[in-house]
């Protein structure tokens, strides 16, 4: 390591400090050392006026114990039994037997694990607060020949925003004028910055890099997809997933469990300090205060890839998922065609083929009229003027093109095209006729995402079952499970029968996620166990689901999963711990081999251990969690294209 990296290492480590530092409330610190230093004292014999009762022993139990002692009268008031109340128990134990320092010692043990615990749950809530600060208060509107600055929370849908080099999009919406690169990674995950021009869709938190932009906003503050994201942050912060309450439960049963073995022990061995010891072990913080903490921390780290959970009851029944459950089209595919290859008649020239027939579809608005101009022009073609354009419905175009007749269409419109193109299969064929005469035919599919294919491999890796529902035809549905390898297909579906799909599969015991981004898919998404809708997809669709993956990349969504069950495991992993560390420490208590003092270090240890594990979770700033997700889940390699070469030919489906 260079000087300059290990000055930059110790200036970020002291920067660090200096974050915990002013975090930690001055009042708790100051209690804590009060409470050390009487301790001390009294180790060291300061036992004025009577040893029996020392002055500055009593002073350091009332000043630790005050707030322990509100924390347990207020559990005692709601009929609850809690950890604030068995150390109480203990402390009062130990100083009654005259074991002033032990009782002391406990005091301050708990009152630092107090403090570390408040830190943990803090960066918690710092994921929030980063989140929601990131928006600025303030938008540039265009008005008349010139701008206004207005309130963000007043700008409505529709208005045009301004936003300027290295400023933060305020909106989600549409751009309508200049070119930029927008920064997205806190909406997307994306951590390379992406061009945008006029027609870009662009996202509320995005960071505007280049050239001044003009947006016409789509959805403003809590619509947006900023504003999802930080919404559903804050209600993981109140909500309470079913593993929360199980966490409770357990801390009162450890809590009674430590309780009755302390009495056990005194009717037994008649030894007070280890039935104190007992109590003074057991520890259940760890579970109640570490179950939240995971769970606000996994939708935090979530939220940052590109994707929001609605509360934590969705990220514990996402962790269970033993199946995903795919819509095809707009889920899978882009939901939009695009074409995958020409054939040319008589040896002509596919250029000249695709320039004919971008030029007599150049007036059309059928989408597969639109996907053939789009793809001459990514290619480069020059496309010259139609004249006496005609849109023959069911049919096709008919237009002039350089003196020459061109038709593109169907069968019904080129009626010498071969027969054998009739084929059903996953491409539609687009006959192109030029004076009279089959030419060639171009063709067209809706084309695989780019992510679908190693997303689909991920979650098998993982041990995750696939399934395809769909309407579409079971030809087009098979060659897509066929291309990604999805385990099973369901084709021709409407859907009530999407419905009844989703139903069969909850009776035969699976566990299910259903993606997918259309009104038809609302209703299985809100009857599966967790719903993800696509960020593209419709807004009821989104209502309907429990997660929205905000830029539709199916990289997120076996992200998402990751996440979840990780939170799972953490969350396990300190109920087992928990369980393991009490019932070990009070059968050494209760046999004499574990004093207070070394019990109360037990305690806090193990809980401190079981807090920051589940602060492992908590997102750092965008570089720091992004190189951890490089280190830990190496990217998912980006596919290459379903169709190579643009002259391939896969199989063909009758045209429009």
């Amino acid at each position: 390591m260079s000087a300059a990296d290990t000055r930059t290492t110790g200036a970020a480590a002291l920067a660090g400090t200096a974050s915990l530092w002013r975090k930690i409330d001055r009042g708790d610190l100051l209690r804590v050392l009060s409470v050390a230093a009487c301790t001390l004292a009294t180790a060291l014999g300061l036992t004025w006026p009577r040893p029996a009762v020392p002055v500055v022993a009593l002073v350091g139990l009332v000043i630790g114990c005050w707030p322990i002692l509100k924390e347990a009268v207020e559990d005692i008031r709601h009929r609850r039994m809690s950890m604030e109340l068995s150390m109480l128990i203990a402390i009062a134990a130990a100083a009654a037997i005259g074991e002033w320092a032990t009782s002391l010692v406990i005091t301050t043990f708990v009152l630092a694990a107090e403090i570390l615990e408040d830190l943990s749950t803090d960066r918690g809530r710092d994921a929030l607060a980063d989140l929601m600060a990131f928006l600025p208060d303030t938008a540039q509107v265009r008005q008349g020949g010139g701008t206004v600055t207005t309130p963000l929370a007043d700008v409505s849908a529709g208005q045009v925003v301004v936003v300027a080099p290295g400023g933060r999009i305020p909106v989600d919406g549409v751009v309508v004028a200049g070119e930029s690169a927008a920064d997205q990674s806190r909406i997307t995950g994306e951590p390379l910055p992406v061009d945008i021009t006029a027609g870009s869709k662009v996202y509320a938190g995005s960071i505007n890099q280049i050239g001044a932009v003009e947006v016409r906003a789509e959805l403003v503050g809590a619509e947006s997809s900023y504003g999802r994201i930080v919404e559903a942050v804050r209600q993981a912060q109140s909500s309470e997933p079913p593993v929360q309450r199980l966490a409770d439960k357990l801390a009162a049963w450890l809590v009674c469990l430590a309780l009755g073995g302390a009495i056990l022990t005194y009717i037994v061995t008649r030894d007070i300090t280890a039935s104190i010891s007992v109590v003074v072990v057991a520890g259940a913080c760890g579970i109640a205060a570490g179950t939240p903490l995971a769970a606000l921390a996994a939708i935090a780290r979530i939220a940052r890839s590109g994707a929001f959970v609605k509360d934590g009851a969705h990220l514990e029944a996402l962790s269970s998922v033993d199946t995903v459950v795919f819509d095809k089209t707009g889920t899978l595919t882009t939901g939009a065609p695009a074409v995958v290859g020409v054939r040319v008649a008589d040896g002509g020239s596919a250029d000249r083929l695709l320039i004919l027939a971008a030029a007599a579809e150049s007036y059309s608005e059928h989408p597969l009229g639109q996907a053939i101009v789009a793809h001459a022009r990514a290619e480069g073609l020059p496309l010259g003027p139609a004249e006496e354009f005609a849109y023959r419905p069911g049919l096709g175009v008919t237009a002039t093109v350089a003196g020459r007749a061109v038709a593109a269409g169907s069968r019904g419109l080129v009626t010498d095209a071969p027969a054998d193109l009739e084929e059903q299969g996953v491409a539609t064929a687009v006959h192109i006729g030029v004076d009279g005469r089959h030419a060639g035919t171009i063709l067209l599919a809706d084309t695989i995402r780019d992510s679908a294919r190693e997303a689909v491999a991920e979650l098998r890796r993982r041990g995750l079952r696939t399934l395809i529902i769909t309407g579409d035809q079971e030809a087009a549905a098979r060659a897509v499970a066929a291309e990604l390898g999805v385990d099973d297909v369901r084709a021709g579906l409407l859907p009530d029968q999407k419905l009844a799909a989703i139903d069969a599969e909850r009776a035969a015991g699976h566990r299910l996620a259903m993606v997918g981004d259309g009104v038809n898919d609302a209703p299985a998404l809100a009857r599966a166990d967790v719903g993800i809708a696509m960020g593209s997809g419709t807004d009821i669709a989104q209502e309907s689901a429990d997660v929205v993956l905000i830029s539709s990349d199916l990289h997120d969504l076996a992200h998402t999963l990751h996440v979840a069950r990780r939170a799972r495991r953490i969350v396990m992993s300190n109920f087992a711990g928990t369980i393991a560390v009490d019932l070990i420490g009070m059968g050494l208590a209760a046999f004499g081999l574990l004093g207070p003092v070394l019990a109360a270090f037990i305690h806090v240890g193990s809980e401190t251990a079981f807090i920051l594990n589940s602060a492992r979770l908590i997102p750092g700033r965008r570089q720091k969690q992004r190189g951890r997700r490089l280190a830990q889940e190496p990217p998912l390699r980006r596919p290459q294209p379903r169709w190579p070469r643009r002259h391939q030919q896969p199989p063909l489906r009758a045209g429009r």
